[in-house]
């Protein structure tokens, strides 16, 4: 009974958030509470909730101090010539726009932290899209996808928590795996071509006269507005209204009328205002710049990354420090500090609540115990003949499990299940650990993965519109890696 309520309070969550029935932060704590209710244990609802919150508070005192500091980060300047470079590379072909969005998440991804990936990649990023008229969710989907297979590296947390849980070393596990991991970047950089090509051919091929390729990313908003002659520069195949036009100094060559891509979202075309706030990063007169001082911030985020890598002090004390080094030194004036906390407040409060909603989630589905029966009914599934392939089994299991339950509960109460059933049949624990790693691409697009909320709410994209455009290109992603480690003999 609680395999079957567990999966049908999943489907119920999936299914209401990607119609838009309900907002991701409602469906979070109303549909677990009322399954808590007719599974019968009502009156735990407390309990479970308050453990679970406990469980991701440090998560969340992470992500709230995080956004905090990169958010300073960005206002003070230290991003910007990472933004100029890919523009640069960008340029206005949407091809190379997603390319490049591939590209950084991937490179960023080396700190092993997602929510910092998310945050770099959507700052740098966001304004091209939105002025080139864009999908956001092929840059969600992209970058989370580019992600999940970069979050493999030891430091990332599955490959410790894999070799932990199976008592193994975590570099026995993940060097082997390389060759398959390559594959699948490789085939996430594919993926970005295709939908590239799929948006070139949707918005037409945008094209920069040279005056342009010299000065891209020199845009300088006044008052939240582009001046018009900037703007015909800048808006680059965008159109210049309603009647369509296209700016000055552009060309503009299309491939047919059709959008070639109907489950690619298009950017909404919003206001005025909305587009121009993303802009103000590139601003490169903005008052929060802070040129003299940065070598200065490089050093404290070269710093932060290497103690974040090595583990010296837990994440949210390393984000907690920083984020107060970064504002004091920066912003020695309390004004001003208070100013730039201010301004980053909405993302802090709509990430730290959609963490503590799904704390609501987890608590539920772990303390009625109907994770554990969903898994285990999963593994009773397969059949005895399957038994001398269970590193495969794992690897497709894998790809289910890790997007509907956290790492912590596939890998600490899953895996050792696995390792064992594999043991019966010969199959070596080692197998079994580099097979679980199989289904991280799609990792890190589940509704349990708080950083995912980061990269959403940065965006301002609908989770739901981010679920069900990256699902499948992720699922993919994981099963190309899946068959790489097969044909390597990997697994």
């Amino acid at each position: 009974m609680l395999t079957i309520l567990g999966f049908v309070m999943i489907a119920a969550f999936l299914v209401l958030i990607m119609m838009k029935k309900m907002s991701p932060m409602a469906a979070l704590v109303l549909i677990p509470a009322l399954f808590c209710v007719l599974v019968g244990q009502g009156a735990h609802l407390g309990d479970y909730v308050l453990k679970g919150i406990g469980d991701l508070a440090p998560t969340a005192a992470m992500l709230m101090f995080a956004i905090i500091y990169f958010g300073v980060m960005i206002d003070v300047g230290l991003f910007d010539p990472i933004v100029r470079g890919i523009l640069k590379f960008c340029k206005a072909d949407p091809v190379r726009v997603v390319v490049g969005t591939a590209l950084l998440a991937a490179i960023v991804s080396l700190d092993g932290d997602g929510s910092t990936t998310f945050m770099i990649t959507v700052s740098a990023l966001y304004p091209l899209y939105k002025r080139l008229k864009m999908s956001l969710v092929v840059m969600t989907g992209v970058a989370a996808t580019a992600n999940g297979v970069m979050n493999t590296l030891p430091w990332g947390g599955p490959t410790a928590r894999a070799a932990t849980a199976l008592k193994l070393d975590a570099g026995d596990i993940f060097v082997p795996m390389i060759p398959a991991l390559a594959v699948g970047l490789v085939a996430v950089f594919a993926l970005a071509y295709v939908l590239g090509r799929r948006e070139r051919k949707r918005l037409g091929v945008l094209t920069l006269d040279d005056t342009l390729d010299d000065t891209l990313g020199d845009t300088r908003p006044v008052n939240g507005t582009v001046p018009e002659k900037e703007t015909e520069q800048v808006l680059v195949g965008a159109g210049t209204g309603a009647t369509g036009g296209t700016p000055a100094g552009t060309r503009r060559t299309t491939g047919g009328a059709g959008t070639g891509a109907d489950d690619v979202p298009a950017a909404g075309s919003g206001d005025q205002a909305d587009e121009d706030d993303g802009l103000q990063v590139l601003d490169p007169q903005r008052a929060t710049l802070r040129p003299k001082l940065y070598w200065f911030n490089a050093a404290l985020t070269l710093a932060l990354l290497t103690l974040l890598i090595m583990q010296t002090l837990p994440i949210p004390v390393l984000f907690l420090i920083g984020a107060a080094l970064a504002l004091t030194v920066n912003f020695p004036h309390m004004k001003d500090q208070k100013a730039r906390v201010a301004a980053h407040a909405e993302n802090v409060l709509n990430v730290s609540g959609m963490v503590f909603a799904a704390a609501v989630f987890t608590g539920v589905l772990t303390g009625t115990g109907m994770v554990e029966h969903m898994a285990r009914w999963l593994v009773s599934g397969v059949p005895d003949a399957l038994g001398p392939h269970m590193g495969i089994v794992t690897g497709v299991l894998s790809i289910p499990l890790t997007y509907f339950m956290s790492n912590d509960g596939f890998y600490f109460g899953i895996v050792p299940i696995l390792a064992e059933a594999g043991a019966a049949h010969g199959v070596a624990p080692i197998e079994i650990a580099r097979a679980s790693l199989v289904g991280q691409a799609l990792h890190m697009s589940s509704p349990l993965v708080p950083a995912v909320y980061v990269l959403v709410g940065m965006a301002k994209v609908e989770f739901g519109d981010h679920t069900k455009f990256t699902v499948k290109w992720a699922a993919l992603t994981s099963l190309v890696v899946l068959c790489a480690g097969v044909l390597f003999g990997i697994i």
